[in-house]
């Protein structure tokens, strides 16, 4: 007794394990959590070393070395990127995506320990941290008051952060525009130097009086009492009356003397704007597993929370919310599974012309998606835009295996047997080739799985929703299918006229078919010539396609990345930006734009370097504007160039790859840095001559001004000054020094020295520092030290232990990565010397792992399908025939892709791969019926036309089916519609391509492949 006559005997047995499976899939769908994509962050640790003093060459061999040699060969490491600037050196540590991070970070802790008393003295021992790549702010908060920013940035450090911060899944909380208060003491040099003060007689002052000093305890015969030495300095009052030291008559001499003394910002080179105005935000990044739909549903309700109880005046606005996009884009992938259910469910009738059997076959849908979720929860993955792609496309996939069984039930009442037997003897007989089918379709999920890196992390969770889908359609086909059948399916009506309308249209349909087969015997030859053709055709496209990583999606943003001149100032670069905004703004029609917000520095340029900023757009949903981000950001372009002494890049963000970079990244190693100097004009010069590649750089900037500070050892030395106490004065009057702390409210701040604007606006402002000789006389540095101006590095880059250049770039409208990293390896490389090294990053990367893989891939689930079916025939004959329909699908697919303007990317490949096994159940049903025919006696011509003309009703309903599920993606719109326009297309025309030459073509090579043993028989 097989599955299927246990479940006709079993009839509620069936019931109540198909109840189960949609009652538990309805709880695990309640539990499950909701994002983008996959988890696909890369495992990244960073190791940070402080060498204060220290030049970056120096940092670079004493410290970076170091530590990239101690961690070299740890397990999983997948590559090592370093810089080194002045005092500091940071070195990243990426992993194999599957590595677990804690026991990197054990591993990485264990080795850099090893190397401590390598390090130079004064350098500061290794800071590990573990990088959150998911760390990128998802929701912005703008926050409005009538006060300063100091005062807003104040109470949200207060009151508000820690609101946020204890949100579920929220990984950090922190400031955009942050105006962190301090007590700001504003040195005065030429009043330091009439009263005989240096900076380290104010700041041993402060530090000594602003002290809180246990001072031991009283104890009586019943009662003890501690004794504190308070503070008593909490106001620019306070310490404007601390004493630094007298004067020859006696008189004190106090900070007020010497110093303005504020509560003032702890920086004033960090601006931030929102919507033309200066703004304080609150930025909300999520942690790497986090659901961001939830993290904005849980913020905007605690906005409301705490506007009841926030100062008159204050408002909160959502200035960028990342989980707009996502919704949207997961909402529009839900419409496409309801409308793709419909044209299922349509399709069927129209085949089957009974709403009772169509009804039977649709229930296989329900229990298939709804269980699926039992299976993907219970592995820890997620409902995203993969999962849910894969269900789309399942839609018209599950319900193949119950059309066959119940088409044959069918057959078998309408030749007259009992319901009953019908479904017993039907569903036995199809048994075989749902099964195989089922495998061949497993097989092809496999290997997909087995993509490297973040490509194969991310899809194997497509994998696993489809193949959990498949597995449980094939269940309820076997149980439940033919269980509904013994009970409710009948011969089709007479009187009606619709199903007679569809009888005899099937019955002319495998007649007309079965004609042309006869036909197409008599010129066996051609058929294979064409076939030939067919696969030389495919593989031309396959060639020409133009390829990319994933495809280029309108996401409602635009990030304009801001790049001044090396030695350009903080006040400059405000000014450029407010030059920049008035630009965009007279591109950007009335009301597109959303929220505009400008920062200075921009990111990763926090640590001093203000040459840098960014701004960036959030639109108005696609269908809602006239223009797209790409046509937006060409525009910029063209209006930003004419700003002189700054470059604009526009970025259009990526989906998977990272957002806020170019799309064109790669490395050149070489063993020095003067050698990749003179390389670096060789490839930019190559770069900007290719119209596909736009806003080129480097990170490698030679001509960054920079004044160096010799110390005269003899003359400093004789005066008993140190080079530690020269350094200090300048770092503290230049630069700004934390030298105490104060408390106002319960919370303490900063207490910073500094010379004010006017005396550090000019190199030769330093002359007029002094310090204090052994015979306590006042010598100025200029005395001291020598000054040179030269134009250096601002820092050092190596990747993988080797000195490099990182090179970047846009993608020209109308060109693809293909291309563009053709003319890298084939034009630019060529005209480095042999021994120069080239490594990709970003989405560059990502592409070239894809794409040097996927024909593997490719070549794989061809290969692991062919055996799968050879051990279901128990040949390697007739699997190799059913194998002739992967190049059919491919046409199709492909010629479509090429000529509607679009590219090969991740999408577009997976479809590819999954056409194997769609397109080789065609061949499976005629193969196996002919063979059971055959075998039942009748000889192999025959077997085949009768095969081929029984199984032409139910090859059709499960190839439309299955072209029907995935009309609605290739006919997407909305947010993401490009990713699912990709998928769909080579699903629906590899589909019809599929169908109409596998029926052609399988038939023929029948025939072909058992001549010989057709000729052995007779």
């Amino acid at each position: 007794m097989n599955i299927c006559s246990f479940s006709i005997r079993r009839p509620i047995t069936t019931l109540v394990f198909m109840i189960l499976i949609l009652l538990f899939g309805y709880l695990n769908l309640r539990k499950i959590g909701v994002r983008e994509y996959p988890n696909i962050e890369v495992p990244t640790i960073s190791v940070s070393t402080t060498y204060t003093g220290a030049s970056s060459s120096i940092v670079e061999t004493k410290i970076t070395q170091q530590v990239e040699n101690a961690v070299a060969g740890i397990e999983g490491l997948d590559n090592i990127q370093s810089t080194s600037k002045d005092g500091r050196s940071n070195v990243k540590l990426e992993f194999s995506i599957d590595r677990d991070l804690d026991n990197a970070t054990n591993d990485v802790r264990d080795r850099v320990s090893r190397i401590y008393n390598r390090l130079p003295d004064g350098a500061d021992l290794p800071v590990i941290r573990k990088y959150d790549t998911g760390g990128f702010p998802c929701v912005m908060i703008s926050v409005s008051a009538p006060m300063s920013g100091m005062e807003i940035t104040d109470y949200l450090n207060r009151y508000i952060l820690d609101k946020f911060s204890v949100i579920e899944g929220v990984a950090s909380v922190d400031i955009a525009g942050n105006q962190e208060k301090s007590m700001r003491i504003w040195l005065n040099k030429e009043q330091m130097a009439a009263r005989n003060i240096t900076v380290e007689d104010v700041e041993n002052a402060i530090r000594t009086e602003n002290v809180e000093y246990p001072a031991g305890r009283i104890e009586s015969k019943f009662m003890e009492f501690p004794i504190t030495i308070n503070r008593q300095y909490s106001s620019p009052k306070d310490f404007e009356k601390i004493i630094i030291s007298r004067d020859e008559q006696g008189h004190p001499i106090r900070i007020s003397d010497i110093a303005k003394v504020v509560i003032d910002t702890k920086s004033n080179r960090r601006f931030f704007e929102a919507n033309g105005e200066p703004s304080v935000a609150i930025q909300i990044s999520k942690s790497q597993t986090a659901d961001v739909i939830q993290i904005a549903k849980d913020v905007r309700a605690m906005i409301r929370t705490l506007q009841k109880s926030l100062p008159k005046g204050m408002t909160m606005s959502i200035l960028r919310d990342e989980s707009q996009f996502i919704n949207d884009s997961i909402e529009e992938v839900f419409y496409s599974l309801m409308i793709a259910a419909v044209l299922v469910f349509l399709i069927i009738f129209v085949f089957i012309g009974s709403i009772r059997a169509a009804i039977i076959t649709a229930i296989t849908v329900p229990v298939s998606i709804i269980g699926s979720f039992i299976v993907l929860n219970s592995l820890g993955y997620t409902i995203n835009m993969l999962t849910l792609l894969a269900m789309v496309l399942a839609i018209g996939i599950v319900v193949d295996d119950a059309i066959l069984v119940l088409e044959n039930i069918q057959r078998h009442i309408e030749n007259g047997e009992p319901a009953m037997e019908a479904a017993k003897k039907g569903s036995s007989q199809v048994l075989f080739a749902v099964i195989s089918t089922t495998v061949v379709l497993l097989s092809v999920f496999l290997p997909i799985s087995m993509l490297p890196g973040k490509t194969g992390k991310m899809f194997t969770e497509f994998s696993v929703a489809m193949s959990a889908s498949v597995c449980l359609s094939s269940f309820v086909a076997l149980t439940l299918t033919p269980m509904l059948c013994s009970r409710f399916l009948r011969m089709v009506d007479k009187a009606d006229k619709f199903n007679m309308w569809v009888e005899n249209i099937v019955r002319k349909s495998g007649k007309f078919y079965q004609n042309v087969l006869i036909s197409l015997l008599n010129y066996k030859k051609y058929i294979v010539m064409a076939f030939a053709a067919i696969v030389a055709v495919v593989g031309v496209f396959f060639t020409i396609l133009p390829g990319e990583y994933e495809p280029k999606e309108d996401r409602n943003s635009i990030f304009l990345k801001i790049s001044a001149r090396e030695g350009a100032g903080y006040y400059v670069m405000r000014d450029y930006a407010q030059k920049i905004l008035k630009k965009i703004k007279g591109v950007l029609d009335e009301g597109i734009a959303k929220n505009i917000t400008t920062t200075v520095p921009g990111f990763g340029d926090a640590d001093g370097a203000v040459n840098s900023g960014h701004i960036n757009i959030e639109f108005i949903n696609s269908e809602n504007r006239k223009k797209s981000t790409f046509e937006i950001a060409a525009e910029f372009k063209k209006q930003l160039t004419e700003i002189a002494g700054v470059s604009v890049s526009p970025i259009l963000p990526m989906g998977i790859g990272a957002s806020g970079s170019h799309a064109l990244q790669f490395v050149v190693g070489g063993p020095d840095y003067e050698e990749l100097a003179q390389w670096k004009n060789i490839v930019l010069e190559e770069l900007k001559k290719y119209p596909g590649i736009s806003d080129v750089d480097c990170n490698y900037k030679e001509t960054t001004p920079k004044f160096f500070v010799n110390v005269d050892k003899d003359r400093a030395g004789d005066l008993n000054i140190s080079a530690k106490t020269i350094g200090s004065t300048l770092e503290t009057m230049l630069g700004s020094k934390q030298v105490t702390t104060y408390i106002d409210g319960g919370r303490e701040y900063d207490v910073i020295l500094q010379a004010d604007r006017e005396s550090r606006s000019d190199m030769r402002d330093v002359s007029n520092i002094y310090v204090r000789s052994k015979s306590n006389l006042l010598v100025p540095l200029d005395n001291l030290i020598e000054i040179k101006e030269s134009g250096t590095p601002r820092s050092l880059a190596r990747h993988d232990r080797t000195r490099c250049i990182t090179f970047s770039g846009n993608i020209s409208p109308g060109y693809a990565m293909s291309d563009v990293l053709n003319y890298v390896e084939t034009k630019v490389k060529t005209k480095l010397p042999e021994y120069a090294q080239m490594f990709y990053r970003g989405q560059s990367k990502d592409y070239k792992d894809s794409d040097g893989s996927m024909l593997f891939i490719f070549s794989l689930a061809v290969l692991i399908s062919y055996l799968a079916l050879a051990s279901q025939f128990e040949s390697f004959k007739h699997p190799l025939i059913v194998m002739l329909s992967v190049p059919l699908g491919g046409l199709g697919a492909l010629t479509a892709l090429y000529f509607l303007g679009y590219t090969m990317n991740i999408y577009s490949q997976i479809g590819l791969i999954m056409l194997i096994g769609l397109n080789s159940k065609h061949g499976i049903l005629i193969v196996e019926f002919a063979n059971q025919l055959r075998e039942s006696g009748m000889e192999m011509r025959e077997a085949l036309l009768e095969a081929a003309r029984l199984r032409l009703r139910p090859i059709m309903m499960t190839g439309i089916s299955t072209v029907a599920g995935a009309i609605p993606l290739m006919l997407a719109t909305g947010a993401s519609c490009v990713s699912r326009q990709n998928l769909g297309i080579v699903e629906v025309f590899g589909g019809i391509s599929g169908i109409l030459l596998t029926l052609l073509v399988v038939p023929i090579g029948y025939i072909l492949l058992n001549r010989e043993e057709n000729t052995q028989k007779r």
